[in-house]
């Protein structure tokens, strides 16, 4: 009778004490009960009370049955004392709103705080390559000059981490974990939105992949796919695979990492042809809060098989654990590839330009928008060897198995072109005609910097990001467009026309702040309205918290945070990045 009272209890009932709701009646309980339901329900660090040492092994084991029969008789004391109220499974929700959690509780005893680091030192051999806590090194992970959503001078982590592999890993989170010290995953530090901002400042760790954990593993030619860890440069991957005839289909931000295009999903100018993140990686080897090391699937192209778990942690920004290998998808190269420069009119005759291609199935590589302001920006800036139309641009890469093939579809689109009133059309015929035309999509944001820099050398550049859907296009931008010029701050525009993402880039000082961040915010809020996006590859990380929840509602948010909980409930890995997980939190 009592093992069957305890079984179901245990199954029943913990499962919905342990996730801090507060509307588990204890009100009349007596103190047994009571001391039974701080140690279950007090908070989400009930289960790493104790640190797991080899002083205490033979304590603990001598105190483990006893423990059992305690608990045991006290769940079954509770059960009889009507302590768990039926209703309460009917009360459970899937998802976990922020007012029904307690603030995360984070390891602030400085003895312990010796003592993690001391463990953590022990794990990477005591080697002074492998740590590191200068001040330079510290300030580097910390804050850089591009991100829109800076740190303050306490959020600053209290030592870097430098792990040779994914044991090391393991054993560091599992450290972690146990004393609740806050982990901040870091590859290459080129998110812009406060990614890697150490929130919880000293007692933060963050472990680093770009010294060690920057190896390309096994190359599957015949697969199409290539094996790496998260510190690989997606540049220096690119450049491998190139010498194998073959391509990495995201191309992101210069100096940008394995580890951190996975955990934005970020994506490219490529994407209209090779995809996002998201459909460019096979598996991930991750490992969790608590330190177990998982493998989300094997390699095939295809699976059907369980929960989509690589989804799952691709755009997480580290918040559900911390990849450490992945096996990439890759493209053949084409064997032919031309590019075509197109100006018009104005912003709409260019996106109807890019709905007929797209309607018309015309598989181009790339399909990029640049706002006349841009076009304006690189002629004052002598940023290329020739000057420019200053007219909203459309710049196209069109590939090929031959050159018959280019020659088809770069009449297609001439036509195209031709029926929505292009100005011109020009598109190289070698090599080096290639470079010069593609040129001025590449310093489209140093040349914008570099106006902004003429005029105020301490100018700050600000880089933002939304996705609609292709039909809304040219109204999203033309009406961005039209407050960015009425502010007079120096502002340019550059589009992935082929999926409905576009950036702009704002310079301003410090005394006109507000202006840049009233004109993101509306431009945000615009994309939204239009059954868009927030964000198209950037991510959210701190940055765009509030406008996360503008977009989906507390519903999505919270079933997030669920998520979030279930595999951190220390809440450790990068914290307070995507969504809020302490009510304490009032930072919009």
């Amino acid at each position: 009778m009592l093992r069957s009272i305890l079984k179901n209890t245990t199954n029943k009932r913990i499962s919905f004490l342990s996730k801090q709701r507060k509307n588990i009646h204890f009100q009349n309980a007596s103190p047994t009960a009571l001391l039974l339901k701080n140690r279950i329900v007090g908070n989400c660090n009930y289960s790493t009370s104790s640190k797991a040492s080899p002083n205490n092994s033979n304590i603990l084991t001598s105190l483990i049955p006893g423990v059992l029969i305690g608990t045991g008789l006290s769940l079954g004391t509770c059960y009889f004392l009507g302590l768990f109220d039926d209703d309460d499974d009917a009360n459970y929700q899937s998802v976990m709103p922020l007012d029904e959690l307690s603030p995360p509780k984070y390891c602030d005893d400085p003895n312990e705080e010796t003592e993690v680091i001391a463990r953590l030192k022990a794990v990477l051999g005591e080697n002074p390559d492998n740590f590191s806590i200068s001040p330079e090194e510290i300030d580097s992970h910390s804050d850089t000059y591009f991100t829109s959503h800076h740190a303050t001078k306490e959020q600053r982590p209290q030592i870097i981490l430098y792990p040779h592999n994914t044991e090391q890993v393991s054993q560091i989170l599992q450290i972690c974990n146990n004393y609740s010290v806050p982990v901040v995953p870091f590859s290459g530090g080129t998110s812009l939105e406060g990614h890697f901002v150490s929130t919880r400042g000293k007692r933060t760790v963050v472990l680093d992949f770009s010294r060690y954990m920057n190896n390309i593993l096994e190359l599957h030619q015949k697969d199409l796919d290539v094996v790496v860890e998260a510190g690989v440069p997606w540049e220096d991957l690119n450049s491998y695979l190139n010498d194998h005839g073959l391509l990495f289909g995201c191309d992101p931000g210069p100096g940008a990492e394995i580890g951190g295009c996975i955990a934005n999903s970020c994506s490219g100018t490529n994407a209209n042809r090779y995809g996002t993140m998201k459909e460019n990686v096979v598996n991930l080897t991750v490992v969790l809060a608590d330190g177990s090391i998982i493998k989300t699937r094997q390699r095939p192209r295809k699976s059907s098989a369980g929960y989509n778990l690589t989804g799952l942690f691709i755009g997480s920004e580290g918040t559900l654990g911390v990849v450490t290998e992945a096996t990439i998808k890759c493209h053949v190269m084409p064997k032919h590839e031309t590019v075509a420069v197109i100006p018009f009119p104005s912003i709409a005759l260019a996106a109807d330009c890019v709905s007929t291609i797209v309607g018309e199935g015309l598989q181009l590589n790339a399909m990029e928008l640049l706002d006349d302001k841009m076009m304006k920006v690189i002629n004052q800036t002598g940023s290329t060897s020739r000057t420019w139309l200053e007219q909203p641009t459309l710049f196209f890469k069109v590939g090929g198995q031959d050159d018959d093939d280019i020659k088809k579809q770069v009449s297609m689109l001439e036509k195209i072109a031709s029926a929505n009133k292009a100005i011109k059309f020009e598109f190289a015929k070698n090599d080096d005609e290639k470079l010069e035309l593609w040129e001025a999509r590449k310093v489209a944001l140093w040349s914008t910097l570099d106006a902004g820099k003429k005029l105020n050398p301490k100018v700050n550049l600000w880089t933002t990001d939304v996705a609609v859907p292709i039909s809304k296009f040219a109204s999203v931008i033309d009406e961005t467009k039209k407050e960015m010029e009425s502010s007079g701050l120096i502002s340019t525009i550059v589009g992935h026309a082929g999926d409905g993402n576009f950036h702009a880039f704002i310079c301003y000082d410090e005394t006109q702040k507000p202006i840049a961040e009233k004109l993101v915010d509306n431009m945000v809020k615009r994309a939204i309205d239009n059954e868009g996006t927030c964000t198209g590859e950037h991510g959210i990380g701190l940055g765009k918290r509030q406008y996360l929840l503008e977009e989906l509602g507390d519903a999505p948010v919270n079933l997030m945070r669920q998520i979030k909980l279930s595999l951190d409930p220390q809440r450790i890995l990068n914290p307070d990045k995507i969504f809020k997980i302490d009510p304490n939190d009032h930072e919009h």
